[in-house]
């Protein structure tokens, strides 16, 4: 199967005006090999999602391209800048920004103050009252321990704070993972929304369904590597490959 999809191997589909492009990427963990050539382009307002198996590589390409996995090679570019030898810290000044999996939020900290915490990158930056505005739930917990909240409010707050920053892209790690409905469509409200407002995303999903409701192209990740590339308006005409590839 993954023979057959390297015939068109989205990397030889290069997109001259992307916001970010990865090239041949491959990462370590230890001594451990996990990315064997990671191939995507994303261009300025779009949501591009990275859909695989679990154990495929998504989670550490996200972190590759945040420069939190020291072990790489490769190229990424970001506004034409190559970013493959920067740290985590010049990363998120150059105007990106990662909602992890497991969120971050302090349990030490009240909701203001985790909401407060990271700085300011750049200008373009949501205000706190626009992302109450987004997730009014935040507004009414401001004083609660962050791990008092729920899980989908602390989803929210993992999401808001990265608002805050200034970053033009988002790279958004599983947002939906154990939510109940209500708040998985909340979430897909929410990234329509900043899509429509500007904000470029890269997101990780094991929901298909839900990707398929907010991404303009999908690339399938497998054993470390990108193996295709389905833009969102031919997923009917690619069941089959979905299928073959996720299961779904």
């Amino acid at each position: 199967m993954a023979d057959a999809a390297l015939a068109t191997r989205p990397e030889t589909a290069s997109i001259s005006d992307a916001l970010l492009t990865v090239r041949d990427l491959e990462a370590w963990y230890g001594e451990s090999h996990v990315l064997h050539g990671i191939n995507f382009d994303v261009r300025a307002g779009e949501v591009v999602t990275l859909l695989g198996r679990n154990g495929a590589g998504k989670t550490t390409t996200l972190k590759s391209v945040m420069g939190m996995i020291p072990k790489r090679k490769g190229s990424i570019t970001f506004e034409g800048k190559e970013l493959m030898h920067s740290p985590a810290r010049y990363v998120a000044k150059a105007g990106i920004a990662i909602c992890p999996e497991e969120r971050g939020i302090f349990s030490s900290l009240s909701v203001e103050e985790n909401l407060m915490l990271p700085p300011k990158v750049r200008e373009g930056g949501l205000s706190v009252e626009q992302i109450f505005e987004l997730f009014p739930n935040l507004k009414e917990r401001l004083s609660s321990q962050g791990t008092k909240l729920s899980g989908g409010e602390q989803q929210m707050l993992a999401i808001g704070r990265i608002l805050r920053t200034g970053a033009k892209l988002l790279l958004l790690d599983e947002p939906t993972e154990g939510l109940a409905p209500v708040i998985v469509q909340q979430i897909g409200h929410t990234i329509s929304r900043l899509k429509n407002e500007g904000f470029t995303i890269v997101l990780v999903e094991q929901n298909f369904h839900f990707a398929a409701s907010v991404a303009d192209r999908h690339y399938i990740v497998e054993q470390g590597r990108t193996i295709d590339m389905i833009e969102n308006s031919d997923l009917q005409a690619n069941e089959g490959k979905l299928h073959a590839y996720l299961g779904v």
